[in-house]
């Protein structure tokens, strides 16, 4: 049982939980992740590795509600345990000798940027941040970013906060102002990861993607992460979850990320209506 020691709600639909958990604290590094279980009964849900303290023997994870496992995990407050959390898994970002590089998240995904940025700005790279959401109520961990970064761009759809318009166009901007990077790392949905590949591509320069597909046992025993990368088959729980961003199927690894959403729907209104019905009874 691993204890919830602090909460902290982003935005209506991100939520912040930092967990103790000293063994995980100990050995997690920027890009990996963990596995838990809300509950005995609950399923396998991987998150990343959003912060740790080696010191307090506690890591930080930032997730999305966005079905039944999340909601589960939402309704557990301060003080209350997870019953599984088990980790770090993944290869650790590759982020030595790096002198300058673009940060882009989106989203959610701004959560597993920020502790690569984070650590690049600790070895004293030069990192200039983008990040995008689709409106102002939705930005997450700007401060953070600020104080890890020596330049921070934020972009939202409908320009109700920072400037108005895609991650991409803010990375082009500044590659054609003659920005020089070692190399571009990209998190977030698929679709802006996809793009900022083929963007980067046209410019020669390495680009990096965390991928985050559907996993079961992070091992790479179920293959249920698995992708194309360059052709070949690639697991993002023990090859990834970062790749070459030019060499992933990102066509196919959206068709796969689509195949449950149904069945995730179904399950995400039965748990939202099991709650409600504990409230009103309550």
């Amino acid at each position: 049982m691993f204890k919830i020691v602090r909460k902290k709600v982003l935005n209506p639909t991100v939520t912040l939980m930092e967990v103790e958990a000293p063994f995980i604290a100990k050995k997690a590094e920027p890009g990996q992740f963990i596995i838990l279980r809300v509950d005995e009964s609950g399923e396998r849900i991987p998150l990343t590795v959003a912060d740790y303290d080696r010191e307090k023997g506690t890591v930080t994870i930032i997730f999305q509600i966005v079905g039944a496992s999340t909601e589960k995990l939402n309704h557990l407050e301060q003080g209350d345990f997870i019953h599984d959390f088990v980790g770090p898994l993944g290869t650790p970002s590759h982020l030595d000798g790096l002198k300058k590089v673009a940060v882009v998240g989106g989203g959610v995904g701004c959560a597993i940027a920020y502790p690569i940025a984070k650590k690049l700005h600790e070895n004293g790279a030069e990192v200039h941040a983008i990040v995008g959401f689709r409106n102002k109520d939705l930005v997450i961990l700007e401060e953070q970013f600020r104080a890890a970064s020596s330049k921070l761009l934020i972009m939202t759809d409908d320009g109700s906060y920072g400037d108005k318009g895609l991650v991409t166009n803010a990375l082009k901007e500044l590659i054609d102002s003659g920005e020089k990077y070692d190399e571009v790392i990209a998190i977030g949905p698929l679709v802006m990861m996809k793009f900022v590949s083929k963007l980067t591509k046209e410019y020669g320069i390495k680009t990096v993607v965390s991928m985050n597909p559907i996993m079961i046992d992070g091992t790479g025993m179920c293959g249920g992460c698995r992708l194309t990368v360059g052709g070949e088959t690639k697991f993002a729980c023990v090859d990834g979850p970062d790749f070459d961003g030019h060499l992933v199927d990102f066509d196919e690894a959206m068709a796969r990320s689509n195949m449950y959403k149904d069945f995730e729907r179904h399950r995400y209104e039965d748990t939202c209506n099991l709650f409600k019905g504990v409230k009103n009874n309550g």
